[in-house]
């Protein structure tokens, strides 16, 4: 059984309207300095490694399900236990 993580982001180059949101809010909270907010999700998703090729099965869910790829990159990590 492995563990993955895969972290899923705006691209750099779109307005991250929550992320603004949360930097205001930070700043009315009296939070000084705070140069820029960006949100993401994290999708943790378990499973069995006896059938090899962990890596192809998470990009292929990430590339079909999980991420947009014309407004979102993604990257994950892999725990192997």
């Amino acid at each position: 059984m492995a563990k993955v993580n895969v972290y899923v982001t705006l691209k750099p180059e779109l307005l991250d309207a929550q992320g603004k949101v949360v930097q205001g809010a930070l700043e009315n909270l009296g939070y000084t300095g705070i140069e820029g907010v960006r949100v993401g999700k994290i999708v943790e998703i378990e499973i069995a490694d006896a059938a090899g090729n962990i890596e192809g099965k998470i990009d292929e869910i990430c590339r079909k399900l999980l991420v947009n790829p014309n407004t979102e990159d993604y990257r994950f990590e892999i725990e192997k236990g």
